[in-house]
């Protein structure tokens, strides 16, 4: 009964600490969760509470006949010649200890397991823990963040500290190896081995598992001096380690043969150089996109800053905005990317987040090698779309998105909501479609995307921007801002200035909705024109 009673509380915990990390990028889901784990909770301590009942009644009913059997077994014979007692041993035999049995063998969990196994369909799994993984590496990467920072939790823009215990670190090396990531898996084995050796403790792993596969990531690195290292120092910890026994013969061979080629190559003069670091990667802007989102490199000169201006506008007397026109601020020159305040209220906000929650879905893109729909790879967040006819509220920022840009919305599609929680990201792309992809909008019929209107409806505390690649600009998210742009030149052509990014969630979750609007509608709003200029 006891092994029962802890095994159920161990699972408890174990499934309660994987609850953080099923759609970490999404914190509309993040808070069901958390909720969810409130129930949980809740639902554990009646279990606990019944359990203490019943183990109470127990122990009463043993402390009992524990004085009553130490005394008869003083003196059987004189106890037993007394026909009450008798008669009693028999009626405890023959019923009250199988009322005993009943209670002890009565299972309490019912109610907890009943709604453990309801809940458990929002239950992380294996791909979700992974993604978690990823993420947490993703946010070390781009924000340059040593690994000691993230497992004591003191990241920048946070109010909150959650450290990382040995055994986090072991699983996010784990994951890094699985994936072939040896870069990474050193990072957090050498992490978890730091802890280990400041005397945190394991009950999962011990220092020769960490140092076998740090021995083996950093020699997949090319560093055979270090993996001969972390090999003799787990010899010292385990010398019957059949694995590192085999290793140490091979590392010590390869390493002679290392030093001799590299002798013969300074004798001709030639010299070897080892590259180490992270490995290169599908996308070849992936470092100047990594410094923009850090706020570094960004390429506006003192000069052009001076040109850069705020104003009240109220696009050419709109009879909505001439009493009460927006402020209009300009964050870059060359494309023009200008961004409004206060241009929707906190009450609008919260009714387009709440329209969307229910909606929103991992971004998925189509594959041309399976001709399925797969999960994006390159965008991290949750979205949903929200027409006109949904709600008042999106009408009217539609008809606003109209005022204020002049820009027929009619022919434009539907409000995109998107949710990016801790990691979440969209890495850089455009927004129109180009000349190697003719048929991107044509099922709509409405022409290309000609401009991009985004509105920011939450702050930010560390990390989110909004980062142009080509043109080395930041846009931070501000709640209640939008910031616009055209994607076209008035020629038709696609402006390649405009590829952007929204870099990855550090601190906090960022909202956002997007209106593209198309160029159909436009004609007589925003002139043809044969140069490619602003």
């Amino acid at each position: 009964m006891f092994r029962v009673s802890l095994w159920l509380f161990f699972a408890f915990f174990v499934v309660i600490l994987c609850l953080i990390v099923r759609f970490c990028c999404f914190s509309g889901q993040m808070t069901d969760l958390l909720f969810m784990e409130k129930d949980l909770v809740s639902s554990l301590k009646d279990y606990i509470r019944a359990e203490e009942h019943k183990l109470e009644q127990i122990k009463k009913w043993a402390d009992r006949l524990d004085v009553l059997s130490s005394a008869a077994t003083q003196d059987p014979e004189g106890f037993l010649g007394h026909p009450v007692n008798a008669f009693k041993l028999i009626k405890r035999l023959n019923t009250e200890w199988r009322e005993l049995e009943s209670l002890v063998l009565t299972d309490m969990s019912d109610a907890f397991i009943s709604n453990l196994t309801i809940q458990r369909q929002n239950f992380p799994n294996d791909d979700d823990q992974t993604g978690a993984a990823k993420a947490l590496m993703r946010l070390q990467d781009t924000y340059q963040l040593d690994t000691n920072i993230i497992s004591t939790g003191e990241l920048p823009g946070s109010s909150s500290v959650a450290s990382l215990t040995v055994d986090d670190c072991y699983d996010l090396g784990k994951v890094a190896y699985s994936e072939a990531d040896y870069y990474h898996t050193e990072l957090w084995m050498v992490q978890a081995l730091k802890q280990l050796d400041q005397g945190e403790t394991s009950g999962l792993v011990d220092a020769v598992t960490v140092l076998d596969y740090l021995s083996y990531s950093v020699y997949q690195q090319g560093e055979l001096e270090r993996a001969l290292g972390f090999t003799k120092r787990l010899l010292e910890l385990d010398p019957t380690h059949q694995r590192a026994n085999g290793n140490l013969k091979y590392f010590e061979y390869q390493l002679s043969k290392q030093k001799k080629a590299e002798a013969t190559e300074e004798a001709e003069g030639r010299h070897r150089t080892v590259s180490r670091g992270r490995p290169d990667d599908y996308l070849p802007e992936r470092r100047k996109y990594e410094q923009l989102c850090r706020g570094e490199g960004i390429r506006m000169t003192p000069r052009r800053q001076s040109r850069l201006f705020c104003r009240y506008y109220d696009n050419n007397r709109h009879p909505r905005y001439v009493i009460g026109p927006v402020r209009q601020e300009d964050e870059w020159d060359h494309p023009r990317i200008v961004r409004y305040h206060n241009i929707v209220s906190d009450k609008e906000m919260e009714k387009v987040k709440e329209l969307a929650k229910p909606r929103l879905r991992r971004a998925t893109v189509h594959d041309p090698q399976t001709g399925k729909l797969t999960t994006a790879h390159y965008r991290v967040s949750k979205s949903a779309w929200l027409g006109a006819f949904e709600h008042p509220v999106v009408d009217k920022i539609n008809q606003r998105i109209e005022d204020i840009t002049g820009l027929d919305v009619t022919t434009a599609e539907d409000l995109q909501v998107a949710n990016y929680g801790v990691g979440g990201q969209y890495e850089p792309h455009f927004d129109f479609g180009r000349k190697d992809e003719p048929d991107a909008f044509e099922e709509l019929g409405t022409g290309n995307r000609i401009a991009t209107w985004l509105l920011y409806m939450s702050d930010v505390p560390a990390g989110g921007a909004t980062v142009f690649t080509d043109i080395r600009a930041a846009v931070w998210p501000k709640k209640g801002t939008a910031v616009f742009w055209y994607n076209l030149y008035p020629s038709g052509e696609g402006d390649y200035r405009t590829r952007h990014a929204a870099c990855p969630v550090l601190v906090g979750n960022k909202w956002v909705s997007n209106k593209w609007i198309h160029e159909r509608g436009q004609e007589f709003r925003r002139r043809c024109g044969l140069q490619e200029t602003d």
